[in-house]
C-alpha cells in the first residue's frame, strides 16, 4: 500500500485554511461579530465550557453584542468570563442578558490585532509546509519500497509543490484581508 495520499494531504492543507479564516473571524474589526465570543470559556458547575454552551449570543446592532444567558445562576461566571477573556470588553449586565458594547479600535489595537493575523497567517503557512513534507516523505517511502518510480516520484512531488504554493497563496490572501480589514485601508 502506497504512503502517499493526494486526498488526504489536500485534505489537511484545507483544514489549515480552514482554522486560520476560523481564527481570523474571531477577530474584532470594529464590528459586531458574534464569532468574537468564539474564544471564551466560562466555568459552570466546576468545568470550562465554550460560552456558546452556556448562553446565545447575538449581534442586535453594528456595534452591540448581546448575551442571553440559560441559567440566571451563571449570569456572574458568563461577565467574569468575557471580562478577563483579554478581548477589550465591558459587559453590561441586564437580568440574564449581558449587553456588550463594542468600542471604537484604537490606532494601537488595530496594529496589535494586525500583527495577531499574522501570526495567525505564519502558524497556518507552518501546517501546511509540514504537510507537504510529509507527503515528500511519503513519496521517498514509497520508491523506496519500490512502488514507484523516480519519475513518478518526481512528477507527483512537483504536484505536491504545486498544491502547497497555491494553500500558501490562499493563507496569504486571507491574511492580507483581513489586516486591509482591520487597519481600515
Amino acid at each position: 500500500m502506497p504512503a502517499y495520499n493526494k486526498a488526504d494531504l489536500e485534505r489537511r492543507m484545507h483544514g489549515a485554511v480552514e482554522s486560520l479564516k476560523s481564527d481570523l473571524t474571531g477577530l474584532r474589526t470594529g464590528r459586531a461579530s458574534i464569532n468574537l465570543l468564539d474564544p471564551v470559556t466560562v466555568e459552570i458547575y466546576g468545568a470550562q465550557m465554550p460560552l456558546n454552551q452556556a448562553a446565545t449570543v447575538t449581534a442586535p446592532e453594528p456595534r452591540m453584542l448581546s448575551v442571553q444567558v440559560w441559567d440566571r445562576s451563571n449570569v456572574g461566571p458568563v461577565d467574569k468570563a468575557i471580562r478577563s477573556a483579554g478581548l477589550g470588553l465591558n459587559p453590561i449586565v441586564d437580568g440574564q442578558t449581558l449587553r456588550i458594547p463594542i468600542p471604537d479600535l484604537t490606532e494601537e489595537r488595530r496594529k496589535e490585532l494586525a500583527k495577531l493575523a499574522s501570526q495567525y497567517a505564519e502558524k497556518a503557512r507552518v501546517a501546511v509546509r509540514n504537510v507537504r513534507r510529509d507527503g515528500m516523505d511519503s513519496l521517498k517511502l514509497d520508491e523506496k519500497k519500490g512502488e514507484i518510480s523516480e519519475d513518478d516520484r518526481k512528477r507527483r512531488e512537483t504536484e505536491v509543490q504545486k498544491m502547497t504554493d497555491a494553500t500558501i497563496a490562499e493563507v496569504d490572501a486571507a491574511a492580507a484581508a483581513k489586516e486591509k480589514e482591520i487597519l481600515g485601508k
